[in-house]
C-alpha cells in the first residue's frame, strides 16, 4: 500500500462563491428543519399521548 502524506495548506475560494455557497446550504437547511420538526412533533405527541402527561394540568374551578 501507498502511504503519501498530503498536507493542504491554504484554499482559495472567491467570496462571490463562498457566499453562493452559504446561500445553498441556507435553501438546503429549510427542508432538513421542516422535516426534523414533523418528525419530533409525532414523536413528542405518542409520547404524551401514551405517557399521559396531557392530564397533568392543574384543577380548574369554576365559579
Amino acid at each position: 500500500m501507498n502511504d503519501q502524506r498530503i498536507t493542504l495548506s491554504d484554499i482559495d475560494i472567491p467570496f462571490t462563491r463562498l457566499v453562493a455557497i452559504f446561500v445553498k446550504w441556507g435553501i438546503a437547511a429549510i427542508p432538513a428543519a421542516i422535516i426534523i420538526s414533523v418528525i419530533m412533533s409525532l414523536i413528542f405527541s405518542l409520547m404524551f399521548g401514551l405517557l399521559g402527561f396531557g392530564s397533568m394540568h392543574m384543577p380548574t374551578t369554576h365559579l
